[in-house]
């Protein structure tokens, strides 16, 4: 039996939680969009159910490799191995915000890139497209390299230490392309602050690995990939809110 004072007590503690317990009923659902959102221009790039949408960097239909699991889109490879099957938004994008969350298994590497083009010159997404890392810096070989950790846009930034959380937990990835300015969030941390198209980017490029790959970070505008890197990798709430034409300072 329960007696009065201890279920008076009860009813104390459960009036101590109202902050709590609104958060948690207005949280909006996976993959889909809250009126705010959509009366900002927010859409999404995926539904939770299928990749229409998405096709292959190649051309044609989504790649066999990604698959639809449980409201996300999930890499089903694990041989470690970059096959070129990188799933890319069927529109290209030039300035743009897009949010996005990302899960890695141990040991994992993936990345978002943007502003891609596919060119008879070049075989693969990063030999133009921008990258947002996707790692886990506590097992993978690439988290001893500063600007390869999760949220770098790679090999140009360093992010602040922490700003990951650990293998199989969703990370929130957020990308502000602005014309002329390039800024990435990871969990709310920014993790990159660059301008875009000036001789600071040409500066930047030129001292990384990109230095030989004369099509990288030259565009405009773009597709947005989702990377096959041979590591089980899985994307959800993809939402984008385009922005304008042109990503490219002095262009419009």
């Amino acid at each position: 039996m329960v007696s009065f004072w201890s279920g008076r007590a009860v009813l104390i503690a459960l009036s101590l939680l109202p902050a709590a317990m609104p958060l948690a009923a207005q949280a909006p659902a996976p993959n889909t969009l809250t009126a705010a959102e959509r009366r900002a221009g927010w859409t999404l790039l995926f539904d939770g159910r299928d990749l229409s949408g998405w096709r292959s960097f190649a051309g044609g239909p989504a790649p066999a490799t990604w698959e639809v699991r449980d409201g996300a889109i999930v890499l089903v490879k694990d041989d470690g191995r970059m096959g070129g099957t990188d799933l890319v938004s069927a529109k290209p994008y030039g300035a743009f915000e897009l949010t996005l969350d990302w899960k890695v298994a141990a040991g994992g590497n993936s990345g978002v890139l943007y502003l891609a083009r596919n060119l008879p010159q070049t075989r693969q997404v990063y030999e133009t497209g921008l990258e947002m890392q996707v790692l886990d810096d506590a097992r993978h070989p690439d988290g001893k390299i500063p600007s390869h950790r999760a949220g770098a846009l790679y090999d140009m930034t360093v992010p602040p230490p922490g700003a990951a959380k650990p293998a199989g937990s969703w990370n929130h990835a957020r990308l502000l392309v602005e014309r002329g300015r390039i800024r990435q969030w990871l969990n709310d941390v920014l993790t990159a602050d660059v301008s875009y198209g000036d001789a600071g980017w040409r500066k930047r490029v030129a001292g990384s690995k990109f230095a030989k790959m004369p099509y990288f970070g030259t565009f405009d505008s773009g597709v947005i990939a989702l990377q096959d890197h041979g590591e089980p990798v899985a994307y959800r709430n993809i939402k984008i809110r385009p922005i304008g034409p042109s990503a490219m300072a002095g262009k419009r």
